[in-house]
């Protein structure tokens, strides 16, 4: 007998195994070979090993399935997980505007259209600039497709890193490792993250480091290939790292770089390497500039009036 755990990745186990297990009861009497047990996320098989793959194979497109209609009833169960050879979500197009489904079948998809603009950009583009002011969901929707890519088998791993800008204290003098004295800077990419995977296939990536979440200076030497790479906050990147940062791209590759060029924190003798970037990298084949505004903040209705007031004073 052999004995396998599966994951439950696109919704919660109430929508997969229905109110009092109704579901999971019909998915055991289809499978009646096979012992199935649910533990909270997971799913885990007893039988033979022909009997748990042809299970598996299944449960997958019935997670598709959820993905793509947000749903599951007793018909889907019956044609999906039973002899019909008939794929019921074979030529179901998702919505054009989503990007994936997150943690319990939370919708992903770009909400603005400069954001729309920045997900038909990185399909015909292999390096994408979006530039614009906090709040207008440039990191989101810059790691949502970095996810997507990652999900649908077109990279091999995601890459997510910011230049390490100390707010008023150095990081030597911090406590702990590196890894604690970088991670709550690291954070807004942790949050997108653990949006759109689950909490084990999370962890599960970070260990593996099929998701690597590092500072800029960690990617001097190396060659990054079959990867989705994001630089974010990339305004605090001098011209110096944001070149390194770029002439990493290895083969099948795709690259974001995101930041707000208002809010530099360089010393002021050091100039912004995205600053400079708009005008030493415009108009190159594969590179796009997107850039987003007041109109594309999906935060409080305050945080559009506040950056529409500041832009003024600027202006």
């Amino acid at each position: 007998m052999t004995d396998r755990v599966i994951q439950i990745e696109v919704a919660s186990p109430l929508e997969v195994f229905g109110p009092a297990d109704v579901f999971l009861t019909q998915m055991q009497n289809m499978y009646p070979k096979l012992k199935i047990v649910a533990r909270g996320e997971f799913l885990k098989l007893f039988g033979d090993i022909d009997e748990i793959t042809r299970f598996e194979n299944r449960f997958d497109l019935l997670q598709i399935h959820f993905e793509r209609f947000g749903k599951i009833n007793e018909e889907a169960i019956s044609q999906i997980m039973g002899d019909d050879e008939n794929d019921v979500v074979a030529g179901q197009p998702l919505g054009e505007d989503i990007l994936v489904f997150g943690r319990y079948g939370k919708v992903i998809k770009a909400m603005t259209p400069n954001q729309k603009k920045m997900v038909s950009s990185s399909v015909n583009n292999e390096l994408v600039f979006a530039i614009g002011p906090a709040g207008t969901g440039k990191t989101y929707t810059a790691v949502a497709l970095a996810v997507r890519a990652l999900k649908n088998k077109e990279v091999r791993k995601i890459i997510l890193t910011r230049p390490a800008i100390e707010a008023g204290e150095s990081l030597g003098f911090l406590p702990g490792d590196m890894k604690e004295k970088l991670d709550p800077y690291m954070q807004p990419l942790y949050d997108a993250l653990r949006d759109m995977l689950p909490t084990q296939k999370f962890l599960s990536y970070l260990e593996d480091e099929t998701i690597e979440i590092a500072p800029l200076a960690f990617m001097r030497g190396r060659t990054l290939s079959n990867v989705y790479a994001i630089l974010d906050e990339a305004q605090n990147a001098t011209e110096g790292q944001l070149k390194m940062f770029l002439t990493r791209m290895g083969k099948s590759s795709k690259f974001i770089v995101t930041g707000d060029i208002t809010q530099i924190d360089l010393p002021r003798k050091q100039q912004s390497g995205l600053f400079q970037a708009q005008n030493i990298l415009k108009g190159i084949n594969g590179i796009d500039f997107i850039y987003l505004d007041g109109s594309d903040v999906v935060r409080h209705k305050l945080v559009t009036k506040i950056i529409e007031a500041y832009s003024k004073t600027e202006d």
